[in-house]
């Protein structure tokens, strides 16, 4: 009786949201959904994890072997998944300084084929780390090979419902940022290429400009529940410029949350600080897209003792809430392609 009423309200307050939100009727909330979940699991983000951590990886570090195992394996994932290379490859190089040359890996998800969309949202995580200093592997497990599976895990997830069928009014371009450790350069980098008409559909041929960029997702150090909120709960998230969205879209993070389950506790501020929330808003990739007037939304679980440091490991993480915040992303990225 009680999971009945709970579902009445949840469906209630959904409908309610709805009549509120143009354009959206019953058919964008109730959807079989089973298909996406069952591509992410606590196994596998693991495994992604321990791998981009691994000392094959070398911490990852821009302009190194190790950095460049990581993205070749980056390459072989977004070619599984069918995303389409921008200008014929999926690597572009950043200059990050110094002489050090690094590449961010960028694959695109048409939201359709026969009828091609003139609208963007990027969803970025950075694939970067230290390396190795003073004899040392720093293995970034969770900054930010967290915000990695997440990424892949999201297009393992869109790309098998497009397989299936479903077109949406957006495309996705999925982004695996070098140089975010060496001042941004990576993220700073795709901005340039933007800026230049550099940036081009593959489909249409035609540059993405910045008008056409409906919004910027970064996921940074998601994977880990060791600096939970007020309430100490475990399964919560962090999701920073929501206010920067659209009107239309704002609610709709709250909802997904609601409406499919993952009843995550979130916050739209750092720690409950406006100080700290606008300085850690400013030292991660979506900066420059917001900067330059793009509504930029930025999910992580916060800095943690191990940030930064040689046991910021696999074990470390919470793969279970992981999944969850994976999870909820999924549904709100799928509400704002529609």
């Amino acid at each position: 009786m009680n999971i009945k009423f709970s579902y009445t309200i949840i469906f209630s307050m959904a409908m309610f949201f709805s009549g509120a939100l143009p354009g959206l009727s019953q058919n964008f909330w109730i959807t079989n959904d089973n298909a996406a979940h069952n591509l992410v699991w606590e196994e596998k983000l693991e495994r992604d994890i321990e791998f981009l951590s691994d000392s094959l990886c070398e911490g990852r570090a821009t302009g190194t072997r190790g950095g460049s195992e990581a993205a070749f394996w980056i390459i072989r994932k977004f070619t599984k998944d069918r995303l389409l290379p921008i200008g014929g490859t999926y690597a572009k190089h950043v200059f990050a300084g110094h002489g050090t040359v690094g590449h961010n890996i960028v694959g695109f998800l048409p939201g359709s084929r026969k009828r091609p969309c003139d609208s963007y949202i990027i969803v970025g995580a950075h694939y970067d780390h230290l390396g190795i200093l003073d004899g040392k592997m720093y293995p970034g497990a969770d900054n930010n090979a967290s915000g990695v599976a997440a990424l892949l895990s999201l297009s393992d997830m869109f790309s098998a419902m497009k397989m299936a069928g479903r077109a949406y009014g957006k495309s996705l371009i999925f982004v695996a940022f070098d140089a975010k450790e060496m001042d941004m350069a990576g993220s700073e980098a795709l901005w340039r290429m933007i800026e230049n008409g550099d940036l081009s559909d593959p489909l249409t041929g035609m540059p993405i400009t910045r008008d056409k960029i409906h919004a910027m997702v970064n996921i940074e150090q998601i994977g880990s529940s060791l600096a939970p909120l007020d309430s100490g709960r475990e399964d919560y998230l962090i999701a920073l410029g929501n206010s920067s969205l659209p009107e239309s879209d704002r609610n709709l993070l709250h909802m997904c949350n609601l409406f499919y389950g993952t009843q995550l506790e979130l916050t739209e501020s750092y720690y409950g600080s406006e100080k700290f929330t606008d300085l850690f808003y400013r030292i991660s990739d979506q900066n420059v897209f917001a900067e330059n007037g793009i509504p930029a939304v930025f999910f992580t679980s916060g800095i943690t003792l191990n940030t930064f440091k040689t046991y910021d490991t696999a074990g470390t993480l919470n793969l279970e809430v992981l999944r969850k915040r994976i999870i909820l992303i999924y549904h709100w990225l799928e509400k704002m392609m529609k």
